[in-house]
C-alpha cells in the first residue's frame, strides 16, 4: 500500500481560512489539519501524484506571505506506528 507524503507549514494566522479554502477546492490534492493551533502549524497529507501541484501552490503561498515556511517530512503516522 502506498502512503501519502507528509508536509508541515507555518501559516500566517490571518490567512488560514484562505489557504484551507484554496487547497480544498482542488479535489484529492491534500488532507489538511491544524497540528499546533497556537503556533499556526498545519500538516498536510499529499498523494504522491499531487506532489508537484501541491508544492507549486505552496511556493505561491510563500511568495504572497500566506505561509512562512514549509517542509516535507517523514509521515508521522508511519513513524508512530499509528496506522499499523
Amino acid at each position: 500500500m502506498d502512503h501519502c507524503l507528509y508536509y508541515q507549514a507555518h501559516v500566517n494566522r490571518k490567512d488560514c481560512w484562505f489557504l484551507v479554502g484554496i487547497l480544498r477546492s482542488f479535489e484529492n490534492m491534500t488532507f489538511d489539519r491544524t497540528l499546533d493551533k497556537e503556533k499556526s502549524i498545519f500538516e498536510f497529507y499529499v498523494p504522491v501524484a499531487m506532489k508537484d501541484y501541491f508544492e507549486a501552490l505552496l511556493a505561491f503561498f510563500m511568495s504572497e506571505n500566506i505561509i512562512y515556511w514549509y517542509r516535507e517530512m517523514a509521515n508521522r503516522l508511519l513513524i508512530d506506528n499509528a496506522c499499523l
